[in-house]
């Protein structure tokens, strides 16, 4: 008796029918709902019971989800690194295999962080749009070598964006709840810091931690208020570390200069938001992460996490790898 699976990962969805024989061959049946976003818990509650294994997105797998899925559900396979919206606690007691990739998109987030330090420290966007409006206005800039960063969050990514600034000659601050290894913060010539001295000296902040008890809403009122009122935010790691109308309030104050923001507490961001309209801040559809070289891995990665939870044999997967890809 074959498998059937739950594959609601957007991004896998918009491929499912290039990868549709690899899973007959595997005897799966799929599932395949319209998502635009990602399930939330009611959505994943009207096919409990009816699959063996999920290839999810950022779905909300909670403990009531899962609960509603045993006996059958043996393995959640994310698509991607952040696993923040499954109930990994209720998983384990349940039984519930809950696979990932880390290191899945560490490249094209760490790019995105320096093109919106860029951005900012450079006006690139403001005097485009001056210019297209028939000004000729020169606008004030920064060189990246007068500037600090400041890296909450150093990680897998949170060091390839160190990399990347240092070869701009950026001061580097580091905050971590962890210790990070010291022959990088030797090489790399980072501070680590409190909290609070680093928000407190950067003229760039950028987010990425997991989002996780600590971290949930680190960046508040209280915190903001820290800020350089020069200071720039950037949040490509998960909205709810930033509370939202904190930020919105801080940005309309003059509290802090500007924002980039690629994530959003909720998501799609609301049509009424008032970040929406800001001027001063740079906004994008949790899009960090486009790289359809990195896609491609992580397809391949989810897959093979999904077959192995399921007990399936993953040795010929090379084989149907060679013959399905898009190349």
């Amino acid at each position: 008796m074959g498998y059937t699976v739950l594959i609601s990962a957007p991004y896998f969805l918009a491929v499912l029918e290039r990868f549709r024989p690899l899973l007959e061959a595997y005897g799966l049946k799929v599932i395949a709902p319209q998502v635009r976003e990602r399930l939330e818990e009611a959505d994943l509650l009207t096919y409990a019971g009816q699959f063996d294994g999920a290839l999810c997105g950022d779905d909300r797998y909670t403990a009531r989800v899962l609960e509603a899925c045993l006996p059958r559900l043996k393995v959640i396979s994310k698509w991607g690194t952040g696993i923040d919206s499954i109930d990994r606690e209720a998983a384990a007691r349940l039984g519930i295999q809950v696979r990932n990739t880390p290191n899945a998109f560490t490249l094209p987030v760490a790019d995105t962080v320096l093109g919106y330090i860029l951005a900012f420290a450079r006006q690139l966007p403001w005097m485009d749009r001056a210019l297209k409006g028939g000004g000729w206005e020169k606008l004030p800039a920064r060189s990246l070598s007068e500037c600090t960063l400041g890296v909450i969050g150093v990680g897998n990514i949170g060091k390839a964006v160190l990399r990347r600034a240092r070869a701009f000659g950026m001061k580097l601050l580091g905050n971590d709840i962890v210790p990070i290894a010291p022959d990088f913060i030797a090489e790399y010539g980072v501070e680590m810091t409190t909290l609070r001295d680093l928000l407190e000296r950067a003229d760039f902040v950028s987010l990425n931690c997991d989002l996780n008890p600590t971290s949930y809403h680190l960046i508040n009122a209280e915190t903001l208020g820290w800020m350089k009122p020069t200071a720039v935010l950037i949040n490509t790691a998960r909205g709810p570390i930033v509370d939202e109308p904190a930020l919105i309030e801080a940005l309309q104050k003059g509290q802090i200069a500007g924002a980039a923001l690629d994530v959003f507490e909720i998501e799609p961001l609301p049509l009424d938001s008032p970040l929406r309209r800001m001027e001063n801040v740079l906004l994008a559809a949790h899009n960090a992460n486009a790289s359809p070289a990195a896609w491609e891995r992580v397809h391949w990665n989810t897959l093979r996490n999904l077959f192995e939870g399921l007990g399936l044999p993953t040795e010929d997967l090379p084989a149907w790898q060679a013959r399905l890809s898009p190349n």
